[in-house]
């Protein structure tokens, strides 16, 4: 699959949390966890299972920095 993304994070299926319509996934990149949300269908369709491979892909017009 091609795709314009540069943002491509390979990382193992931790959680997969699914509510009404939409579902958590948490995946582990190396020790950082980044969460997705996505459809309940797309869990489904993917087959997204937790100890599954997958990639976080991010695409983001803007990203915001914050300090405490």
């Amino acid at each position: 699959m091609k795709i314009s993304a540069r943002n491509r994070l390979k990382g193992k299926i931790v959680e997969v949390v699914n509510g009404a319509t939409t579902a958590h996934v948490r995946i582990d990149v190396g020790g950082s966890i980044v969460t997705a949300a996505i459809t309940n269908d797309s869990v489904d369709e993917l087959g997204l299972k937790v100890g599954g491979e997958a990639y976080a892909v991010i695409k983001a017009s803007d990203v915001m920095v914050g300090i405490d």
